[in-house]
């Protein structure tokens, strides 16, 4: 599990994981929330869905107080709910507006963030950019693995620069967000593109460079950006819903005739 300056979690493990226990030592709440963050980033448990704890038990072969421990985990990152007398359900995607208060939140924070780390991020921090860069300079598009493994990338870009910043606040209130998490469910299935690993190299080159305004320029950009990529998936959502609805009736009645308004 993700904790303060800890690396994100591989979103390219949590798409190929097995659904079943595995062999090597695992406590049995960070093996429910791993397997339960897998089914629910990955769409195996719809949005809004019921999530069944007994199921899941006999499924991983565990008692249900792990599971349940897992879901309060899972509660805090605003991925799944508790109706009271009813149980658990996986949480909605996020609504249109949502993702717009989110980026607002994100272009607020993240900016400075990054003008702050290219100013104080240490050896080390500087030492894992330049890794990350390479890594995504090789980035390949084309199936969920390779968009899993894109999505990785940019989580622990964000992740590095927002603990590379100095400021404890910062980095606390970025992974707070869980960003990551919720964008990665809305675009799950879909292709990186050559335009987002381009903006990530900027971030990454103005950071080495110890540049704060081309740092700020690049991450800002990088943000409106990927607004605007997930605006494109949210108008295409709308537009699928609205075909898949059936019309009001608003014709004929029972015996034929115009309602009257």
């Amino acid at each position: 599990m993700a904790a303060n300056n800890q690396e994100p979690l591989s979103f390219a493990r949590l798409v190929t994981l097995d659904e079943r226990r595995p062999a090597y030592p695992q406590s049995l709440v960070e093996l429910a929330y791993e397997q339960l963050l897998s089914m629910l980033v990955t769409m195996k448990i719809a949005p809004g869905a019921h999530i069944g704890i007994e199921a899941l038990a006999r499924q991983l072969d565990i008692s249900q107080t792990p599971i349940r421990e897992a879901l309060t985990l899972l509660e805090a990152q605003k991925l799944a709910y508790k109706i009271p007398n009813v149980g658990f359900r996986a949480a909605e995607l996020l609504t249109r507006r949502e993702v717009h208060d989110l980026f607002e939140l994100r272009l607020l924070i993240e900016p400075a963030a990054a003008a702050f780390a290219a100013q104080k991020a240490d050896d080390a921090a500087l030492s894992r950019l330049a890794g990350l860069a390479g890594e995504m300079s090789s980035a390949q598009t084309g199936n969920e693995l390779a968009y899993a493994q894109f999505a990785e990338g940019d989580a622990r870009l964000h992740h590095l620069v927002a603990a590379a910043s100095g400021n404890r606040f910062i980095a606390e209130t970025v992974e707070g967000l869980h960003a990551h998490l919720h964008i990665f469910r809305f675009l799950f299935k879909t292709n990186a593109t050559d335009k987002a690993v381009q903006e990530h190299e900027a971030i990454i080159s103005a950071l080495l460079a110890r540049d704060p305004v081309a740092a700020e320029r690049a991450m800002r950009a990088h943000l409106e950006a990927s607004r605007g990529r997930m605006n494109v998936v949210l108008e295409e959502r709308e537009r699928l819903t609205a075909a898949q609805t059936p019309p009001t009736p608003d014709g004929p009645t029972r015996r034929g005739r115009s309602r009257r308004r």
